[in-house]
């Protein structure tokens, strides 16, 4: 049997998709070679994405502490998207109007769009008083004395910048192969492994750091992709209708209710909030209590990781999956739950349900953030390489893969079944087994 992966590049469609999907992702990597005017270009070089930032840039698809026109990545499109997501849930208003259909999903994606202007240009106000100002040799000598006109231009180049990166992901979303955003994060945390292996190629112990980096990276992928797949089926019968001789309905299907349904949200919410206290503290120059909220090993720091994102995990559930409205659809369509009442009583079962799955969920999360940062304590690793191996980005970069993989799956399919897809071939095949069946 022919291999699935040579026959997507055998339909003309995916196969531009894709090499459109590739050429995008080069040119948003582009964008991390140009540095902003008035940086220093030697801190370019010696800088990588360490310290406070590290993680941030690693959810962001950014190097947030660089001195690159992409710095803050894909950050404030997904915050402006996560906070309509949630609008949407909470205000009546809103909820009408993503309920008008494409209209309505429109008018939110350029209200999406103007909030990231705005998260865009706070970010960048913030970074360049909280950053470039406070790092030493990090402005070129020549911008020193201009403070103003600095400020323009790293204000104007950092949300240009996101906005450029914006505007790819939208393409990559319409143009390419899967979600433009989650690609282009996904393609920020791979793009960082070469550096990595070079920094450390001059180490003794470089085969044996090799080696671990492997099996904890491979044992990380392993549970992931178990967790990402796990879900629990809720059985829904649809009710029996008689009309005349003919019985329609009866048959049983399920709701799915996945494990980690939030994903990677509750990580990234705690990870935004947690750079305040730290940066806070740090303009302060309360040097001792900011590291609490730096060591990640550290007592405050887990307590607080862990606290967040089990906080971050049942609201984004509750807020994403309603029992009281699934129960009215269920009864509205004339379908229940096997010994459960419809109504009331389907609404506090489902209810039980998502809590305890979001218990096992957030238990899940929290151990894949918390863990690996004890794993790779006093390894040798890299600050960079070790957000790399951690639980959030395997996860952010698994979960993506899954997800390309079940789009290619599915327009592999819908190309080998369509009768009228593809070139003819597959239309005649498919014609050629029904005669089959038939006869």
């Amino acid at each position: 049997m022919e291999n699935n992966f040579l026959k997507l590049f055998k339909i003309p469609e995916t196969r531009k998709r894709i090499s459109v999907t590739l050429m995008l992702l080069v040119a948003y990597r582009v964008g991390f070679q140009i540095p902003i005017p008035g940086m220093s270009s030697e801190f370019l070089k010696s800088t990588g994405d360490q310290g406070l930032f590290g993680m941030l840039s690693a959810l962001s698809g950014g190097a947030i502490g660089q001195t690159t026109i992409f710095a803050l990545g894909i950050m404030p499109f997904i915050s402006a998207s996560i906070i309509f997501s949630m609008l949407t849930k909470v205000s009546p208003t809103l909820e009408a109007v993503a309920k008008e259909g494409a209209a309505g999903h429109k008018k939110i994606n350029q209200w999406t769009r103007l909030v990231a202007v705005v998260i865009a240009l706070v970010q960048s106000l913030f970074i360049y008083s909280g950053i470039f100002l406070q790092t030493e040799g990090m402005v070129d000598e020549s911008m020193a004395n201009q403070k103003l006109g600095l400020m323009f231009l790293v204000v104007c180049s950092l949300v240009g910048g996101a906005m450029l990166v914006m505007w790819i992901s939208e393409l990559i979303t319409e143009y390419g192969v899967g979600n433009g955003a989650s690609l282009i994060i996904m393609a920020g945390i791979i793009a960082v492994m070469p550096s990595n292996l070079v920094a450390i190629r001059t180490s003794p112990d470089f085969w044996q750091i090799i080696l671990f980096l492997s099996a904890v990276w491979i044992g990380t992928i392993f549970v992931v992709v178990f967790m990402h797949k796990g879900a629990r089926r809720v059985p829904i019968q649809y009710a029996r209708l008689t009309r005349g001789r003919r019985v329609y309905g009866g048959q049983r299907h399920y709701l799915p209710i996945k494990v980690n349904m939030a994903g990677v949200m509750p990580i990234i919410f705690a990870s935004v909030l947690f750079v305040i206290p730290g940066i806070i503290f740090d303009w302060f120059k309360w040097q001792s209590v900011a590291r609490m909220f730096q060591d990640q090993t550290g007592f405050i720091y887990v307590s607080t990781y862990l606290v967040l994102i089990f906080s971050f995990c049942f609201f984004w559930n509750r807020l994403m999956f309603q029992p009281e409205e699934i129960a009215n659809n269920l009864r509205e369509s004339g379908s229940f739950i096997p010994g459960i009442r419809p109504g009331q009583k389907t609404a506090e079962f489902l209810s039980n349900v998502l809590t305890r799955i979001t218990l096992a969920g957030a238990a899940f999360l929290a151990a894949i953030a918390v863990l690996p940062a004890f794993i790779t304590k006093d390894s040798g690793m890299t600050m960079s390489m070790q957000y790399f191996v951690t639980g959030t980005s395997v996860l952010i970069v698994v979960g993506v893969a899954l997800e390309l993989v079940d789009k290619l799956n599915a327009q592999l399919a819908m190309k080998t079944f369509d009768p009228a897809g593809g070139d003819g071939k597959a239309g005649a095949g498919w014609t050629q087994a029904k005669a089959d069946r038939q006869n």
